[in-house]
């Protein structure tokens, strides 16, 4: 039988599933996106009220990767997709997709205090659009090379328009352009990490993608928390509130529609889908929360719009190009210009 042509100049990649209908996969990502403004709420008063803004960093990821152990020891198509993942020699770059969420949620710890939410939210949507037209185009994900069209620039744009729109208001802090500068990179690793982890997926199972996506971020998350003096100075004053516990949970849940969504819409669409769930879960929380601001009509304006953005930049790409498995191999898989390095996880 032979073997369709890779695409000149492209990253080799497993074999496209297109997974659930675009607008599906869509609505999946962007409830995960209200999950993660609840997850983010969860770990900062975690961590507030620990002594430490980094430990809710840690409780979240090892209770993340806790839960993803055991359902690799009870759930089969988990040993049986790393297995794959054994046999299918992906290169070693491809395995890194964790980092780019470990990266966010240090880089969040440490940046918003300085910059403010609104400065930092929107630099890291804007390295996220930019992030996921960039991995899109190179074919980095399962779906295939999207073309750089003009609709799918002009989604991102409005993406970032939105969320800036959906700012209004907030404090501003000290601009710092080195630190806006690395809440641009953030968002870069973010896109990087949908790419990468929905690439392993592709290759094993959406179950062996999850580990390996909290067995690479885990181990970064603890060594920052170590050096940072977290795990080594006073003991920490636990809350008892059960619920500031759920953020491990929640990050399971991010990362798996994550994996729903990149197969079927791409990076750039799943990342504008997402941050709409979470504008949609800020506001639902400011208007749910005891002495909470209420309801804000910017940032329901930045969510509508922000969802607008991810069917625009849709327009157009109806046809994907899909590409077979590549020979097993250990050599670089891509040009170094687009193999890349590495954040709701």
């Amino acid at each position: 039988m032979r073997r369709p042509p890779v695409a000149a100049g492209g990253p080799a990649s497993p074999p496209v599933s297109r997974g659930l209908p675009p607008w599906a996969a869509l609505t999946v990502v962007t409830l995960a996106g209200v999950a993660s403004a609840v997850q983010g709420t969860v770990n900062a008063e975690l961590g507030e009220r620990a002594g430490n803004a980094t430990l809710g960093a840690v409780v979240n990821n090892l209770g993340g990767a806790l839960l993803v152990g055991l359902g690799a020891l009870a759930l089969p198509s988990a040993r049986t997709g790393l297995v794959a993942l054994r046999r299918a020699r992906l290169p070693w770059w491809a395995y890194l997709g964790g980092l780019g969420g470990a990266a966010i949620v240090l880089l969040s710890v440490y940046i918003v205090p300085v910059l403010g939410v609104a400065v930092f939210t929107i630099a890291q949507v804007a390295g996220g659009s930019l992030g996921g037209l960039a991995v899109d185009r190179a074919g980095l994900a399962p779906v295939g090379r999207l073309a750089l069209t003009r609709a799918r620039v002009a989604g991102a744009l409005l993406g970032v328009t939105a969320v800036a729109l959906a700012q209004l208001g907030q404090p501003v802090g000290d601009l710092a352009l080195g630190l806006v500068l690395l809440a641009v990179a953030g968002g870069l690793a973010v896109a990087l990490q949908s790419a990468l982890n929905a690439r392993v997926s592709a290759a094993g199972s959406a179950a062996a993608g999850m580990v390996v996506n909290f067995a690479t971020a885990t181990p970064v998350v603890l060594l920052v928390a170590g050096l940072a003096g977290a795990l080594t100075g006073p003991a920490p004053t636990w809350p008892g509130d059960w619920y500031l516990y759920t953020g491990g949970l929640l990050g399971v849940v991010i990362v798996a529609a994550l994996l729903v969504g990149v197969p079927a819409v791409g990076v750039l669409r799943t990342g504008l889908a997402l941050v709409a769930g979470q504008l949609g879960g800020a506001l639902l929380l400011d208007a749910l929360l005891p002495g909470g601001p209420g309801l804000r009509l910017p940032v329901l304006a930045g969510a509508l719009l922000t969802l607008l953005a991810a069917l625009l930049a849709g327009r157009g790409t109806g046809r994907r190009s899909t590409r077979a498995a590549p020979p097993a191999s250990d050599g670089p898989a891509v040009p170094a210009a687009t193999a890349g390095s590495s954040t709701p996880k």
